[in-house]
């Protein structure tokens, strides 16, 4: 039974394969000054002709589509043969092909955790420390980038294995620029003047903020990243990921602080729309509605980007909606500029020389830029064309990244499953069900240290 199970895995995922075949490229090279013309002519001088690629990774549908229409480039250039997979149960997948002995050469997966076991298995080859020197110097917080790609091997030797391809951005608030205007408010450039800008608007008989933390099963997580992105405004980057380690507990000051700086304006029923006890009971993709009711039911809402996926229809940003950038304490102007986010990394999983190709081809700024101009990608590397960006709100967003000092990866998916994906969502409800922050933090690290 379970060796059919894993057949019937693989098949799922070779149906996904997408053979190489003549590409008809997005857009035709040379044509738009706003791509990077001069690495297609340089990969074009790689001859991959009669090699075959396979790579490896999470993109499906849509997602698909676009980054086949990347590959398409590497493709044409190089004549390789490019078969990519996928899987809906793709975690799984990546371990059932490595373990089995039929990795793909190239995997892109999102999971630090999960790099973290191939690479301790042995499943990885390193990158060489020139690409680990690249992303320092051309990525927006380059070293924190070096960081999350770096792993320890078999032999407990931290290496370079994963290049950072793909980011997610975390840190922002969200705001309906008419309803700023209409009351003469301004974007907040610190944390101290948004909350500032928090009593005013309750000065003036409004509500702050839409908060929401349902999410069926998953409720509690929208919590977890106001906690992340308060730790990374607050403590020095390297107690950021200890805490995610778990070399800082929940019961430090520090953390204590973090819970107890977002618990004061949940608890503060004027502070979110419809009062403490909405907050756990609204569903995250229904939070954000209140910016737009006349009156509105709040003035800003803190989410990642994918939330205008969930505005009223025919909401247009830029201009019906905006965004800021979650602003630094100023009382902590040593930590610069943190940001939030997530992203993917791109891994050798079998070796060759199209591999290694591969890898430079997505050192390239046009590997990213052909995915920016269809929307749904940022990058944090600084070669890129801003220009190449769909839109002015993902440019922005893009700025975000480059200007970044510190890129703290999303704490709760760096985390053992049974606490970032458990007792920390949980913790969150409790929390703002009234628990207090330090009897929170306890529960929270009595489960991950009852974890073996």
């Amino acid at each position: 039974m379970k060796k059919l199970l894993l057949l019937g895995t693989a098949f799922a995922a070779l149906a996904l394969a997408v053979p190489a075949q003549a590409a008809e490229l997005k857009f035709k090279p040379g044509e738009d000054s706003k791509f990077n013309w001069a690495n297609y002519e340089d990969l074009k001088k790689v001859d991959l002709k009669g090699e075959t690629l396979t790579v490896f990774g999470p993109w499906r549908g849509p997602d698909e589509t676009q980054f086949q229409s990347v590959l398409d480039y590497f493709r044409e250039a190089t004549g390789a043969t490019i078969n990519y997979s996928s899987s809906e149960n793709y975690e799984q997948q990546i371990v059932i092909d490595t373990q089995a002995g039929s990795p793909p050469n190239i995997a892109i997966l999102p999971q630090p955790g999960l790099i973290q076991d191939l690479a301790s298995k042995g499943m990885l080859t390193p990158l060489d420390d020139a690409t680990a020197a690249y992303v320092k110097n051309n990525y927006g917080a380059g070293q924190s980038w070096v960081d999350l790609g770096t792993y320890k091997d078999k032999d407990g030797n931290a290496k370079f294995f994963a290049y950072p391809w793909k980011q997610d951005l975390k840190s922002m608030v969200w705001y309906v620029p008419e309803n700023f205007e209409e009351s003469g408010y301004k974007v907040p450039e610190t944390w101290e003047d948004m909350m500032t800008l928090s009593e005013k608007i309750i000065a003036d008989g409004g509500v702050p903020w839409c908060i929401g933390l349902g999410s069926g099963g998953a409720t509690g997580w929208p919590a977890t990243d106001w906690v992340e992105d308060i730790m990374l405004r607050t403590v020095k980057p390297d107690v950021y990921v200890k805490w995610t380690k778990n070399e800082v507990p929940f019961t430090d000051p520090q953390v204590v602080n973090a819970l107890k700086v977002f618990n004061d304006i949940v608890q503060n029923p004027k502070m979110v729309d419809g009062g403490t006890a909405a907050v756990a009971a609204t569903d995250f993709r229904d939070s954000p509605k209140g910016l737009f009711s006349v009156p509105p039911k709040c003035y800003m809402h803190r989410m990642a980007s994918f939330i205008p996926s969930f505005f009223p229809e025919g909401k247009k940003l830029g201009e019906d909606a905006d965004f800021f950038y979650l602003p630094p304490m100023a009382a902590h102007a040593d930590l610069g500029k943190p940001v939030l986010g997530a992203g993917t990394f791109a891994m050798v999983t079998k070796d060759s020389k199209a591999a290694r190709a591969f890898i430079d081809f997505l050192k390239m700024p046009l590997s990213h830029e052909i995915w920016m101009a269809q929307s749904g990608f940022l990058s944090a590397l600084k070669t890129t064309k801003p220009e190449a960006y769909a839109n002015d709100i993902l440019r922005r967003e893009g700025e975000v990244l480059l200007n970044a000092s510190t890129f703290g990866f999303d704490g709760s998916d760096l985390m053992p499953g049974k606490v970032g994906a458990g007792s920390f969502w949980t913790g969150m409800i409790d929390m703002v069900g009234g628990k207090a922050p330090d009897a929170v933090a306890a529960d929270i690290q009595k489960s991950w240290d009852g974890i073996k």
